[in-house]
């Protein structure tokens, strides 16, 4: 995926001072917001080739019900929503629209919109890290295209020194203000205020470096979960200093999940939703594999792992007969058949291989892992290929 989203930005000439449009990024594009936004629109269109506004998304009752649940905001039908929706809706479809993802044309006062890159958004749709991941690569090329990562670049530099300084901060600041007023329609600083630190916080948090936590320079590095329009409550938020980005993205969607029973429910069905789209087939390729696969099975148990049941490293499809007989003992979902499970990791090793060698972007031989060493409580090495992942999950059932 890495490439298609080269190749998108690559093609394009982001340029500020060229377009005089400030839309490229905007308060409410935040990664959470961009991801559930991509796949509401995802949602709506549902493979048709058609235009759509925005008031189509916020009228859609997929929208209603995920928006209103996970972030807590009111009914999205309710005529007095109007002002609360229109910004957390056309804020990001203008942003894709920018990025080139969405392809977009004026009719009268309204903004019609198109996918013009399905790839990349489906890769933002599937995962919020993933939208986070594409706005890190392409505010960048939007700031070198437009002359501006240098700036970037030097705050960057008095914060790995560990100089930088209140005045830096506000010098990066002011020469953003400039930079938007003096190249788009914005001509007030209050707006620009707005943005700006979306863009900070997008590459302060990308770099390990500080950025900006209320209007002024943050005392410590901008974290994952501080990119999010939706955030948990994190009282120890301060001692999280040390962890890796796998980790800081895992520690956000445990809280999350811990937190919210919406968001968790809506990441677990958007995961099932895309294993039974992506394959027709059983994954496991066994005696019972005949006739149409229908269920999405938790290798590990929704019940006993909470925090695995949205990965889809930990989602296979299978047919009934599989399901209900073999991985589940009688049809008792309560029930887990051990050496079925050990099948199903070895399947789904499989069909995690053969989908990065095809390029897709849906795995990470890292999160099987990950899934793997909590689903079994062990310490498999991240380094390891298929062929000794396999070798060492059949090893690990054989001692139990």
């Amino acid at each position: 995926m890495i490439e298609q989203i080269a190749t998108l930005l690559s093609g394009h000439d982001y340029d500020v001072r060229k377009s005089k449009d400030a839309r490229f990024m905007d308060q409410k594009v935040t990664p959470d917001v961009l991801s559930i936004m991509a796949d509401c629109v995802l949602n709506y269109v549902a493979g048709r080739d058609i235009e759509f506004t925005k008031d189509d998304i916020w009228k859609d009752n997929y929208f209603n019900k995920n928006v209103k649940d996970i972030f807590n905001k009111p009914d999205a039908q309710n005529l007095t929503t109007a002002q609360e929706y229109d910004k957390f809706t056309s804020q990001p479809l203008r942003m894709l629209a920018y990025a080139g993802v969405l392809s977009l044309r004026k009719e009268g006062n309204k903004n019609l919109y198109k996918i013009r890159n399905d790839q990349v958004l489906e890769y933002v749709a599937l995962k919020e890290k993933n939208a986070y991941l594409f706005l890190y690569q392409y505010l960048t090329k939007v700031l070198e295209d437009s002359a501006f990562l240098k700036h970037f670049g030097y705050f960057k530099e008095r914060c790995e020194l560990g100089k930088v300084t209140k005045e830096d901060f506000q010098d990066l600041k002011i020469k953003f203000q400039r930079f938007i007023i003096g190249n788009t329609a914005i001509n007030g600083k209050v707006e620009v205020n707005r943005i700006f630190p979306k863009i900070l916080n997008i590459y302060s948090c990308a770099n390990n470096i500080q950025g900006t936590i209320k209007g002024t320079l943050s005392k410590r590095p901008i974290y994952y979960t501080d990119l999010m329009y939706n955030r948990p409550n994190w009282r120890d938020i301060e001692k999280n200093k040390n962890v890796s980005r796998n980790e800081a993205v895992s520690e956000h969607e445990n809280l999350m999940i811990d937190q919210n029973e919406a968001y968790s429910d809506y990441q677990v069905q958007k995961a099932l939703n895309f294993i039974r789209l992506m394959y027709k087939e059983s994954e496991v390729k066994d005696q019972w594999a005949n006739g149409e696969a229908t269920q999405v099975h938790h290798i590990f148990p929704r019940a006993s792992f909470p925090y695995l049941a949205h990965y889809l490293e930990n989602l296979i499809k299978l047919t009934p007969t599989q399901h209900n007989a073999k991985a589940h003992p009688s049809n008792n979902t309560q029930l887990i058949n051990k050496d079925y499970q050990l099948i199903c990791l070895i399947a789904k090793s499989h069909s995690i291989e053969q989908s990065l060698k095809k390029g897709e972007f849906f795995y990470s031989r890292e999160s099987f892992i990950f899934v793997i060493n909590k689903g079994l409580n062990v310490t498999m090495d991240y380094g390891l290929d298929f062929n000794a992942i396999k070798k060492e999950i059949t090893r690990i059932y054989n001692l139990t």
